[in-house]
């Protein structure tokens, strides 16, 4: 009787939301920005705390290392980059894509909207900035083809990730690597709109920008549902609610009540994943084959090497 007892206790605990919450850690891509809306938004809104998960997130002091600790079992879920899965994955690092923060390219090949450059041809003899090699040139090289050039008909100019002031000051004729959500907003706020090229509209296949990836160990782990259950609450919430989703994540992060920050919100909103576990597995393979032509991996593999889906 006292078992039967002590049992009960246990679920009445559970069903009132009292049991203690299982502690989980994500490691952002970079500094705290409307890109990572779902995530403040699904902690304001309670719903990690609904499903029994205390989550906490940490900006990287370098943006290279979260995939690496995620692999090293330092914390749970690391934010990430599809094109980026795919080096790491064929370097050996023991990592899977289990859920989608946003679901479409955000980077895009910037050039001054009032400038020399009207399209990619232009860009033959000019100069093109760039932040991070590898990925950003066989981008770059994908969308030179398509218009009859090669990368040895520009100059790259590494800028070290100024790549707005780099452009808007003459130092480069176009950058590469620019988020078309932030880099153009910047832009224009400052009096010097741009002009994008997008990478998917120029020879390079879609892929999802934003990722969640965990260890490859640890995939079947039940807090890993519950965390996407709550940022798809998080991103339905957002879709409805869009001025009230903003008031909150306000809420924690203060110092971005910003104009940059409000239109980056706003242009980024349409392209949060409504379905976060879902897995475009065509698209995974597809991207693979780009890349192994490119050459920046060796072999092409199956989706299911870089990612899984949850259910």
């Amino acid at each position: 009787m006292k078992r039967l007892i002590l049992a009960a206790c246990a679920a009445l605990a559970l069903s009132t939301g009292t049991a203690s919450a299982q502690k989980m850690t994500v490691l952002l891509d970079w500094f705290v920005n409307p890109d990572h809306g779902p995530l403040y938004v699904a902690q304001a809104l309670g719903e990690f705390e609904k499903r029994g998960l205390e989550v906490e997130f940490i900006a990287p002091a370098d943006p290279n290392d979260p995939p690496k600790l995620v692999a090293a079992k330092q914390a749970e879920i690391a934010i990430s980059y599809q094109p980026q899965l795919h080096l790491q994955v064929d370097r050996g690092l023991p990592l899977r894509r289990i859920g989608t923060l946003v679901a479409t390219p955000l980077n895009a090949l910037v050039v001054l909207a009032d400038g020399p450059v009207e399209s990619i041809a232009d860009l033959k003899g000019r100069k093109v900035g760039f932040s991070v090699g590898g990925f950003e040139d066989a981008m770059l090289s994908a969308m030179l083809a398509r218009h009859g050039l090669t990368m040895d008909d520009i100059e790259l100019v590494n800028v070290n990730f100024s790549l707005s002031p780099s452009l808007i000051s003459g130092q480069v004729d176009a950058v590469i690597g620019a988020f078309r959500n932030f880099e153009l907003n910047q832009m224009d706020i400052v009096g010097r709109p741009g002009r994008a090229f997008y990478v998917e509209a120029e020879g390079v296949p879609a892929y999802d920008e934003l990722i969640l990836v965990a260890h490859k160990d640890t995939v079947d782990d039940p807090r890993y549902l519950a965390f996407l259950d709550a940022i798809e609450a998080a991103v339905q919430y957002m879709v409805n609610e869009p001025e009230k989703a903003w008031a909150l994540f306000l809420q924690q992060n203060p110092d971005l009540d910003d104009e940059l920050n409000r239109r980056a919100w706003a242009d980024t909103l349409p392209r949060f994943a409504l379905r976060p576990r879902a897995l475009d597995r065509r698209r995974y393979d597809e991207f693979a084959k780009f890349l192994k032509h490119q050459g920046l991996i060796g072999e092409a593999e199956p989706a299911e090497a870089y990612a899984v889906e949850l259910r």
